[in-house]
């Protein structure tokens, strides 16, 4: 997650500063900020998974496993050399009464028809439930950075009510340095007129 405290680490050997404010941190808590984050959100895709896979009935995973299918190379490979055995078998003339489906393949046009059929509104039905699991991912994407900005205001208004409470000390701080200052001038100036007045008797 790349929030308003995100690292910066570039050109930074040892060290790292959180952007926006002057705080060093080392690399290997820089690392470790990481390693938390990572972890967390891992904790949660596998908490949606987890859910995912409880509420799933057996139709709705095998309409994925269909989709899935329907959808990749290994079977438009597969498929495309069923077809060009079909047609082939059923061309050659040498083994014409083995033929079940001669040209122009009307058995093949029907299956082709009841294929895609079945096929289109089954891949519709992953892509729903996959759309209703990215708006769900997406729900807790929102809620999370939402924490996250919420945290990080916190964080600001502390650091910005440490700076102003650094800058009243060190106002304050002044004025006593001041104050002694002019104490220790007057101790020295009553030390010297006694040293006078000693010289003096």
């Amino acid at each position: 997650m790349n929030q308003g405290s995100a690292i910066d680490t570039a050109g930074f050997d040892e060290a790292s500063i959180i952007q926006g404010f002057d705080i060093e941190l080392s690399e290997k808590n820089a690392q470790r900020i990481d390693g938390l984050v990572d972890d967390y959100e891992k904790s949660i895709l596998s908490r949606v998974d987890e859910e995912y896979t409880t509420n799933t009935t057996f139709s709705g995973r095998l309409a994925d496993r269909i989709a899935s299918l329907g959808g990749s190379w290994t079977f438009i490979g597969y498929f495309g050399a069923a077809l060009v055995a079909w047609m082939i078998w059923n061309s050659l003339p040498f083994i014409k009464p083995l033929h079940f489906d001669e040209p122009p393949f009307i058995l093949l046009n029907l299956c082709l028809s009841f294929l895609a059929a079945f096929q289109a509104p089954i891949i519709m039905m992953s892509q729903n439930r996959q759309n209703a699991r990215d708006k769900h991912e997406s729900l807790i994407d929102f809620a999370i950075n939402y924490k996250a900005e919420q945290e990080i205001d916190d964080i600001q208004s502390h650091l910005h009510r440490i700076e102003a409470e650094g800058v009243r000390n060190k106002d304050q701080f002044s004025r006593e340095l001041q104050q002694i200052k002019q104490l220790l001038a007057s101790i020295e100036a009553k030390l010297d007129r006694a040293q006078e007045d000693a010289i003096i008797q």
